[in-house]
């Protein structure tokens, strides 16, 4: 759903970058309370794993393909705030190194592909992880968070477009398109979220922060108003050396950006089908960067798409451990 650049007017692009900006300086600070010397890393490795798999659009309907935004993905793992600067640091590499989302566009893809995927994502997996205990819990909640901020996202868009895209549009028919091929694409984005946390869960259990704290005790209240606590919070231990499992996810990063990328389908994406349907795709302008070696990745340049993808992990995994290290607490996080 990379908006290019050309579809929103100045005025639009200006106020969805300062939320954008806002946005991000917020969440540098609450990120404090999510990130220590121990999961800063983490938030590098998922960073770098959305991107990779960003790479990998799958057909979701006749000439028609998504691909995972990750929001509701990041916030699970490695928490909201750090959620956001992770979404934020793929979509700025994305659009300067490798021209996918416009630049005078990127306040409002970190808007609609950031914030809005981790604020609904988050939202909706702490409602069902208030209902539904257990790991078994956490994998549903996953699924249904990511699900619906795909749509959510697609349907934010349609709204700005609306106010202040450059070409005219019937809101309701473009929302009904927009929100109808992205709950399609929601549906395999909370595959995609689910496996991954469930394999997550699995092994390292200490390293979803969505998963910290749900064991909460029992509370027993008595006829005269009393409060009895059976039962104390199980927290999650810490298993064993971080190094192991951040290569282990690092080699499958790569697999998937280096190979699994060549087998990606071709596709246009969401957006892209929708806005050629609905006639304002004409409206969208060449990138100023359009002509790097890297742009469409690596296919302006003859790079072929497995080598730019390990080029773009290694960007983003460098850039978004060093700002989530930046940002952390020198103080330990029990969990």
């Amino acid at each position: 759903m990379h908006v290019p650049d050309g579809f929103f007017n100045a005025v639009t692009s200006v106020s969805a970058g300062a939320v954008a900006a806002a946005g991000v300086a917020v969440c540098l600070r609450g990120a404090r309370r999510e990130l220590d010397d121990r999961t800063a890393p983490m938030a590098g490795l998922v960073a770098a794993f959305i991107f990779a798999v960003q790479m990998l659009n799958f057909p979701v309907a006749a000439g028609t393909s998504g691909h995972l935004l990750g929001g509701a993905l990041a916030a699970i793992l490695v928490g909201p705030y750090t959620g956001v600067l992770c979404m934020a640091v793929v979509l700025l590499v994305q659009a300067v190194f490798f021209a996918d989302g416009g630049l005078t566009a990127l306040g409002v893809n970190i808007t609609i592909m950031g914030l809005v995927t981790v604020l609904v994502g988050w939202a909706v997996f702490r409602l069902v992880t208030g209902l539904a205990r257990g790991k078994g819990g956490v994998t549903l909640a996953a699924f249904l968070a990511a699900l619906i901020s795909v749509p959510a996202s697609a349907l934010v868009f349609t709204l700005l477009f609306w106010i202040g895209g450059t070409a005219p549009i019937e809101v309701g028919a473009v929302a009904a398109a927009m929100g109808g091929v992205h709950l399609l694409i929601g549906i395999g984005e909370g595959v995609i979220t689910a496996v991954t946390v469930g394999a997550v869960l699995a092994v390292r259990p200490d390293l979803v922060y969505g998963a910290r704290g749900l064991a909460k005790p029992l509370l027993l209240r008595g006829a005269e108003g009393t409060t009895t606590t059976v039962g104390e919070p199980e927290p999650v231990p810490v298993r064993g050396a971080l190094k192991p499992f951040l290569l282990g996810g690092l080699g499958l990063t790569a697999v998937l950006a280096g190979v699994v990328s060549f087998f990606a389908s071709s596709d246009p994406d969401g957006l892209e089908a929708v806005a050629e349907n609905k006639g304002f795709l004409d409206q969208a302008a060449d990138h100023l960067f359009g002509g790097w070696a890297l742009a469409d990745y690596g296919e302006v340049g003859g790079i072929p798409v497995g080598v730019a993808g390990i080029i773009g992990v290694g960007l983003v995994l460098l850039i978004a451990g060093g700002v989530a290290y930046a940002a952390r607490s020198r103080d330990k996080i029990k969990v």
